[in-house]
Parts: C-alpha cells; structure tokens; sequence
C-alpha cells in the first residue's frame, strides 16, 4: 500500500473532501453534546440533525464515483446543504462551528473561481455571525467586516495558490514523461531517479506550506477569534472592549502579511530587520501582551547570525510553543531559552501549566498538527524536539539544531 508520499495531491485533497467532514462532524458532535443542553430531547435531535448531516455528506459526495463530483450544480447543490445544517446545527449549540469550518473545504472544488470566492466567504460571515453574533456598534461593525474580508482573501488566495501548485505539479510530470522518451535507453534508472526527486520535492512542499498555514493563518485566526470573545464579555468596560478589538484588528492584518510572506517564500517579518534573539524577544513581548501571561526570555553563549532557514525554524518553533502554551497550558508564567553552544543551538520553552501525558499522544496539547508540525520543522534542518511533560507540573519543549552560521561575524544584541 502505497504512504502519503507516494500519493499525489488530487488523491490526498479527495480524500481531505471525502472523509474530512465526517471526522470535524464527529468531534463537533462530541464536544456540544458533552457540553450542551443536558435535556435528553435536546441531545437526541441536535444526534439526528448531525445523522441526516453524515447522510447528506455520504449522499452528495463520498460516494459518488469521481467524474460526477465534477459536476458543478451538483457540487453547488451539495455545499449549500452542507453549510445550511452547519447552521442549524451551530443555532443549536456554538461548537458546531468545527463543523461549519467544512464549508471552506467543500468551496474548493466550486468553479469559475468567483463562485468558490463567494461560497468562502458566505463560510466566513456565517462562522463569524453565528460563533460571537452580529456586532452591536459602528466599530465592531468594521472590525467584523474586516475578518470577514481578511478570511475570505487568505483561503481563496489559498485555494488559488493550491490550484496553481497542482497546474504546475501537472506541468512537470508531462516535462518528466517526455524526458523519459527522449532518454529511453537509460530509461529504467533516471525514471527512478527523476520520480524520486519529484515526490521529494512535492513532499517538502506540502509540509512547508502545511507548517506556514498552520502558523500564520490558523493561529491568527485562533487568535482573532478569542479576541473577538473577550471583546463581547467586555462590552460594558469600553477601555478592555477596545483593547480587545484593536488586538484582533492587528492579528488580523498580521495574519494576512505573515500568509503572503509564506506564499511568497519571504522571510518572516519578525526576522527581516532583526537578529534571531531580538525576534523571539519582540514575539514573546507580543505574546505576552495579548495573553497577560508573564514570559521571560534569556540568551545564553556568544550569538552568531544563523542560516535564514535554521532561524525561521527557530522563530517558528518557539511561535507555536507559545501558541500551545496560550491555548492548552493555563499557565501563569513561561520561560524562553535560546542557547548557542559552539556547534549548536537550543531554543527552550517551558511553563508552568497543567501539563500532559506524553505517553499518550492523543492528550497532548496541539497534538494534531502543533507539535507534529514542530518535529516536522526541526527535523528538516537536521534537528531534534524532546518534549517533556507530566499532568499538573507544566511542559518543557527543547529544540537542538545545528549552528550553521551565515558568516563569521557574530550578531550584536542588546
């Protein structure tokens, strides 16, 4: 049987359509109903709604065979349903909204592309408007607008980015095919060679611009939404209002900058016009001001100016380290360590929080794609991430990568 290395996009975004829906319906289902109207009226129709939910996916998409799901009215008829039971589903209880989040998924085979970019955004308004509600002044007003807008730009710029990959992925497999024609007496080795390279190449692709998402666009909206929530419980302290609402304002456009960066493979605009520990300083002091937990930071040995991709793996890996802290540990302190030590470098994060099992990776905090994502991305510059963590007495994350200098002269600091 052939990994997720040896499948091509189409296979795997098939498969992301297919089956997708089915397990955000299951988590969503589990959470309201743990966390909803104990009433057994209650929890047996919200259990039929979210049924007839699975049967309208499994009807109007898993099992069609592959050339009807091409089939435009189809597809149309099929997302509006979905997105239509989300929303008596999300009526029903605000965490259905996992579930609704599908409906950015199933706009993406929607063609021409200003069909997807409307269905993205109806996604958009509904999650917004059923999560927190509609706003209730002129500049929460803007505010909403402003995440509806900046949601709808970066998954359709996504989407787009995504098809233009796959057109070029097409593009050089036909270039592949004709090298193997023109080199048929060698042919058996170099197609080895050439389909080794190519699947290579498009794996560390799709992990990098896995990782790039999961840390600028979900982790912004993460962070927009819980500071469009406090935002509502403040609404009778405008001084805490506001500051919530100009903190999600910045996300937002941070988010957006920080998605275009990834696409465009730039560095990101932490490291741009500063030294590796004056980034993680301004990210932490960020962090913190946001999530009003107190971080300390040290830098320990002589700093030397990195490699740009060992720094951004370190940018990036203390980012979701901290990300996980805010949303899983319910810590009232961090520390961050970054440590140069000849021939490599350390980047520790640790808190006082409540910790996990780390003998069982389903309980562990951003286990889905989070600390995945972290070995990933340590793993690729030839380094390592222990991660050490008991229930009650908080978490450590140790990053150990190679010191490859860019040059010589050490990194001033202040």
């Amino acid at each position: 049987m052939r990994g997720l290395a040896g499948r091509s996009w189409d296979e795997l975004s098939d498969a992301m359509l297919s089956f997708g829906g089915y397990a955000l319906l299951a988590a969503a289902t589990a959470l309201a109903l743990s966390a909803g109207d104990p009433d057994a009226s209650w929890r047996l129709t919200t259990l039929a709604i979210a049924l007839l939910t699975a049967g309208w996916i499994y009807v109007g998409y898993t099992r069609l065979p592959p050339p009807k799901r091409d089939h435009q009215a189809r597809l149309l008829a099929f997302w509006i349903g979905v997105v239509v039971l989300a929303s008596i589903l999300m009526l029903r209880h605000p965490l259905f909204f996992v579930f609704m989040i599908t409906g950015f998924f199933y706009a993406t085979p929607l063609r021409p592309f200003p069909l997807t970019v409307a269905a993205v955004a109806v996604t958009s308004i509904l999650v917004n408007s059923l999560l927190v509600g509609l706003p209730e002044t002129g500049a929460a007003w803007t505010f909403w607008a402003v995440i509806v807008v900046v949601q709808t730009v970066v998954i359709s710029a996504g989407i787009i980015f995504g098809e233009r990959v796959a057109e070029q992925n097409e593009q050089r497999k036909a270039t592949v095919i004709r090298l193997e024609q023109a080199l048929a007496e060698n042919a058996g080795l170099h197609a080895q060679l050439l389909t080794q390279a190519r699947e290579a190449g498009v794996l560390e692709e799709r992990q990098r611009m896995a990782a790039e998402i999961h840390d600028t666009i979900a982790q912004g909206l993460t962070g927009v939404i819980t500071q469009l929530e406090a935002a509502r419980h403040a609404v009778g302290r405008p001084d805490e209002h506001d500051r919530h609402l100009g903190n999600a304002e910045r996300l937002a456009r941070e988010s957006l900058s920080e998605a275009r960066r990834s696409v465009e493979g730039s560095m990101p605009a932490a490291l741009e016009a500063a030294t590796l520990p004056d980034a993680l300083r301004a990210v932490a002091q960020e962090w913190s001001e946001r999530t009003a937990v107190p971080v300390e930071v040290e830098v320990t040995g002589d700093p030397i100016t990195l490699d740009p991709e060992i720094e951004v793996t370190l940018l990036r890996t203390g980012q979701e380290a901290l990300a996980n802290v805010a949303k899983h540990a319910h810590a009232g302190r961090a520390r961050l360590t970054l440590s140069f030590m000849g021939d490599e470098v350390a980047l520790d994060v640790r808190d006082d929080g409540v910790g996990f099992d780390v003998e069982r990776p389903g309980s562990s905090p951003g286990g889905g794609f989070g600390l995945h994502g972290m070995r990933q991305r340590v793993a690729r510059v030839a380094g390592s991430l222990v991660i050490e963590s008991e229930p009650g007495h908080g978490t450590a994350i140790s990053a150990r990568v190679p010191a490859i200098a860019l040059d010589a002269t050490p990194a001033t600091t202040t």
